[in-house]
């Protein structure tokens, strides 16, 4: 009698267990060094993006093509979705499609997980609203225990920006704590949470000396109902990354994407070697490829 394969979903990044996660960072070292590798032949996955996308989507297909897998990539703006289909009327005809997994990003927090009982296949999260961005939080995780060797536990984390309206700050959250990585909040007051978990502090400066890590945050504009700033330049004024800031502490600097230069960081700063933005794609690649290996 055959066993029949349980469904996994990555949804948040509390789908996997910590043991699951050391595994992924574990496979995701193999894959670094590894263009191509055809475990996922014959297998296919449809990228369903209904917000703009660049590292991401092109990430996860990247990944999929190294594994050997076939990509479908669905354009919203010619789909049905577009002629007012549900959601979940557009994953339950994808689903009858039979493919291997769907990787979908909305803007809606808690969709993906919604569209679980419409499908026989692995859904994987690529963001949603300001709830979860489980892979991004994944290999910012792996890009921290590659640069420290492992040791990564009460290494201190500064999270700079608008924390409030972040999913890439809200999965990171959630999972870097889990490995001993302690968590301090830069915001204004406006950008801040509201829970009293973590340190929080108004300026970067105030907290420096405390951090080994800093990972900027691009200013969620769209997700803002008001401007709280003039300009963008006048929120740089007091939360753009410098090497004024840094000077020359043995600190590495995290950015999830796009960045926004001199906005989120300097252009100096983007260039120095401890900016490990660019690292953090090459990683994106090989994290998905251990994820989507994983899953399927």
């Amino acid at each position: 009698m055959s066993k029949v394969r349980q469904i996994r979903h990555l949804i948040t990044e509390n789908d996997f267990s910590k043991d699951e996660i050391k595994d992924i960072l574990s496979k995701a070292k193999i894959f670094s060094n590894i263009q191509s590798y055809d475990k996922l032949k014959d297998k296919l996955i449809i990228t369903l993006f209904f917000e703009n996308s660049t590292r991401t989507r092109s990430s996860f297909e990247i990944a999929a093509k190294r594994l050997g897998a076939k990509v479908v990539n669905l354009d919203i703006g010619t789909s049905s979705s577009s002629k007012g289909e549900s959601l979940e009327d557009t994953v339950s005809n994808l689903n009858a499609m039979k493919p291997d997994a769907i990787v979908i990003r909305h803007k809606t927090s808690g969709l993906p997980d919604s569209l679980i009982k419409y499908v026989d296949c692995p859904i994987i999260n690529a963001g949603d609203g300001k709830n979860s961005h489980p892979t991004q939080a994944m290999l910012d995780l792996y890009t921290i225990h590659e640069h420290f060797n492992g040791d990564i536990e009460n290494k201190t984390i500064a999270i700079v920006g608008d924390i409030k309206n972040s999913r890439v700050a809200s999965s990171n959250l959630r999972l870097l704590p889990r490995f001993g990585i302690i968590p301090i909040l830069v915001s204004p007051d406006c950008f801040m949470p509201d829970d009293d978990i973590f340190e929080k502090a108004n300026s970067l400066e105030d907290v420096i000396d405390k951090v080994d890590i800093v990972m900027s945050l691009r200013a969620q504009i769209e997700r803002h109902g008001q401007n709280y700033y003039k300009t963008p330049k006048h929120y740089a004024i007091d939360y753009c990354v410098t090497k004024e800031i840094l000077g020359d502490k043995d600190i590495i600097l995290l950015h999830p994407g796009p960045v926004n230069r001199n906005i989120d960081i300097s252009d100096d700063m983007l260039s120095d070697e401890r900016c490990k933005v660019l690292q953090q794609v090459t990683n994106g690649v090989a994290v998905r490829m251990a994820i989507l290996e994983k899953l399927l």
